[in-house]
């Protein structure tokens, strides 16, 4: 009995050790992309501003609608875009916590068949 119950909690230990280093994982990977997400966005954004500027400076006086259009279509055109290659990357995100999930799993079917 003793031999069981010090299996059992080096099973569990295991799975805690597991489950961390996932948690580790996760923090990493969002911080990464949330970090390099709001370095493009403000470099991205600075341009747009800069480019949007030059081009209205540069077509007001012969076509000033056409200046406005452009840009605003562009930009809308654009945000769709990222929209649709965003929700793409929300789909494919692979599951949190999959390896622990999966050794959990397979410790509950060896239980379960020796039983």
């Amino acid at each position: 009995m003793k031999g069981l119950a010090a299996t059992l909690l080096a099973i569990a230990h295991t799975r805690l050790e597991l489950f961390s280093v996932d948690l580790e994982e996760e923090w990493v990977h969002v911080s990464s992309i949330v970090t390099w997400s709001l370095a493009a966005m403000f470099c991205a954004g600075i341009g747009i501003v800069l480019a949007t500027l030059f081009l209205v400076f540069a077509l007001w006086d012969t076509h000033p609608l056409l200046a406005l259009g452009i840009p605003a279509g562009l930009f809308l055109l654009v945000a769709a875009l990222a929209w649709r290659v965003a929700a793409a990357k929300v789909r494919v995100k692979p599951r949190p916590f999959a390896a622990s999930l999966s050794e959990l799993a397979k410790d509950r079917e060896h239980l379960t068949t020796r039983s």
